[in-house]
C-alpha cells in the first residue's frame, strides 16, 4: 500500500458509507473482486472469521454437534418442494444450467441456503426415535445475487456462514436445543466483544406463550434473530433460529 493510501479521507458523520469503505479496505481486511457483487477476503479480515469459527465450533461440540457438509448444488425440484419457503430466494438464486456445452437436464441452484439438500438426507436417516437427536452444524458459504451496492462484509453475493441443523423428538428438547444456542451467540457477541454488537433476550416463559398464541399457522413456528443497530442506524441481520412447532 503506498503512502497516499493511507489514512481515512472522510469524516465518519459526513459521509458514512466511504468512511467504511475506506476503514474495510485500507485496513485490508477486505477488497472488491472483478466478479461483480464479490469481494475478496483478505488475511486480517479472514483472521476475525477464523476466530469466530475457532470459539464457536469448540463451543457446539463441547455439547454434541458435529460437522457434516453438503453439496453446493441443488436439484431445482428439491427447491419446488419447499415452494413458500424458497420463495423469497428466487430472484436472488445462481443457477448452473450446462456443464460445458451440454445442457443440463435440470437446472441446479448455487446454495442460497441449505435447507433443501440438508433435509433431503434427515428424510433418509430418521428411520426411529432412536436415530434422534440429529445434532449437525455447517460451515459453508451461500451465493445469493447481490450485483449492485456491493459492500464488503454487509452486502456481497457470497459471504461465509455456520448452519446447525437439529431434529428432537419432542418440542421441549427443541426449545431446549435453541435457547442453549442463542446463549452461546450471546457469549460470542457480549462477553467476547464481538463487532456484531446485539443483545439476545433471555428464555422467558411468558415471552415464548406470547409468541406461540401469536402465531397461528398450519405449520406453526416462531423465530428468533439476532441484529445490530449500524452507525446509519439501519439493522443488519446476524443470525436466525427458526424452530418449527
Amino acid at each position: 500500500m503506498s503512502t497516499k493510501d493511507l489514512g481515512i479521507t472522510v469524516k465518519k458523520d459526513e459521509n458514512l458509507s466511504e468512511w467504511y469503505t475506506q476503514v474495510i479496505t485500507k485496513a485490508q481486511m477486505a477488497d472488491y473482486s472483478s466478479a461483480k457483487g464479490f469481494m475478496v477476503l483478505m488475511p486480517y479480515g479472514f483472521s476475525i472469521w477464523e476466530s469466530i469459527k475457532a470459539y464457536f465450533d469448540k463451543r457446539i461440540k463441547e455439547i454434541g454437534h458435529r460437522n457434516a457438509y453438503f453439496p453446493l448444488l441443488i436439484p431445482e425440484r428439491l427447491l419446488k418442494k419447499e415452494a413458500e419457503h424458497f420463495a423469497g430466494f428466487t430472484p436472488e438464486v445462481f443457477w448452473v444450467t450446462h456443464t460445458g456445452d451440454h445442457e443440463l437436464g435440470e437446472k441446479l441452484a448455487v446454495r442460497p441456503t441449505s435447507e433443501t439438500i440438508i433435509y433431503e438426507s434427515y428424510s433418509k436417516w430418521v428411520n426411529s426415535w432412536r436415530d434422534l437427536p440429529i445434532l449437525i452444524n455447517v460451515w459453508n458459504s451461500v451465493v445469493r445475487a447481490e450485483i449492485t451496492g456491493t459492500r464488503p462484509f454487509l452486502r456481497t453475493s457470497e459471504f461465509l456462514w455456520q448452519e446447525g441443523h437439529t431434529v428432537h423428538g419432542t418440542e421441549g428438547e427443541a426449545e431446549a436445543e435453541v435457547m442453549t444456542i442463542l446463549g452461546i451467540y450471546k457469549q460470542l457477541v457480549e462477553d467476547r466483544k464481538s463487532p456484531a454488537n446485539g443483545h439476545i433476550p433471555p428464555s422467558r416463559p411468558e415471552l415464548l406463550k406470547t409468541l406461540r398464541d401469536q402465531i397461528s399457522r398450519k405449520r406453526r413456528e416462531r423465530t428468533l434473530r439476532l441484529d445490530h443497530i449500524m452507525g446509519s442506524l439501519l439493522a443488519s441481520h446476524w443470525s436466525t433460529s427458526p424452530q418449527p412447532w
